[in-house]
This record gives structure tokens, sequence and C-alpha cells, in this order.
């Protein structure tokens, strides 16, 4: 396996997943794309108008970038080549297709945490690209 696909974002979960996939691309002289979606703006633009504060669009971009450049620096120190990128839209559907555009071997992403007890909760985005994607995909939980 040689291109991991990481989906990264700044949860507990989303930076784990992170750790995770430069470790293995260290360990396989492996690449990774790295990619955050900002969900399409249409909540934020009602809460920025409810809320009558400008900034909620700006605050959501450096949150993306924020985590992007953990991961690149994180890639980085191990030495593991890396492209990362901001995206917008429906995050399962913009994961899936860098997936196969890039072609990726391997799509790791940050699980949610948990539902009922006993039972591992991924959320819909990533039960979503874990029934239609062609490539293995590791859910990694909140460390």
């Amino acid at each position: 396996m040689k291109q991991i696909l990481l989906a990264v974002d700044d949860s507990p979960a989303g930076l784990a997943a992170a750790r995770v996939a430069v470790e293995l691309a260290a360990g396989w002289a492996g690449q990774i794309r790295a990619v955050h979606v900002l969900v399409d703006g249409v909540l934020e633009a009602a809460l920025e108008q409810e809320a009558s504060s400008a900034g909620v669009h700006g605050r959501r971009d450096l949150g993306a970038h924020a985590a992007l450049k953990y991961v690149g620096d994180l890639a980085g120190r191990a030495g593991v080549p890396i492209e990362t990128m901001a995206l917008e839209g429906e995050p399962a559907r913009r994961i899936l297709e860098q997936a196969e555009a890039w072609p990726a071997d391997l799509i790791v992403l940050g699980g949610a945490g948990r539902g009922r007890i006993g039972e591992p909760y991924v959320g819909s985005a990533v039960s979503r690209v874990l029934e239609f994607a062609d490539a293995p995909v590791l859910v990694v939980p909140p460390s």
C-alpha cells in the first residue's frame, strides 16, 4: 500500500487518524493525500445571519487549515510525502471522489466515538464511505 487517503478534521478521532496514517505511510514508504471537507455553507450562513456576527466561515476555514497544517507537520517530521487539500461539499461524496481520482490504496478516517453501549458509532459520513469505497477503509477511534 503506497497511497493513503486521509480524511482529517480537528476532532480527537480525526487527529488520531492522522497519526495512524502517518505511521502507516512511514512504515510502507508510502504517501498521503490529506483532505478536510468543509460542509457546504448553508448552515454556517444561517447561523451567521441569526447571530448577527460575521466570521463563521472564516473560523471554519481556519479550523480546516489548522488540521491540515497539523497533519502536514506530522508527516514532514516522519519524512512522509504529503499533499493537503481543503474541499467543500458533502463529506462522504468528496472523500469517495478523492479515493477514486487519486487512486487510494487505503482510506483512513476518524470514528465518532460511541453510540449505544457496546456498539461503535462512526457517523453517517464514515458509514457511507465504508459502504461505497472500493479501497479498504480504516476507521480510527478517538485516542
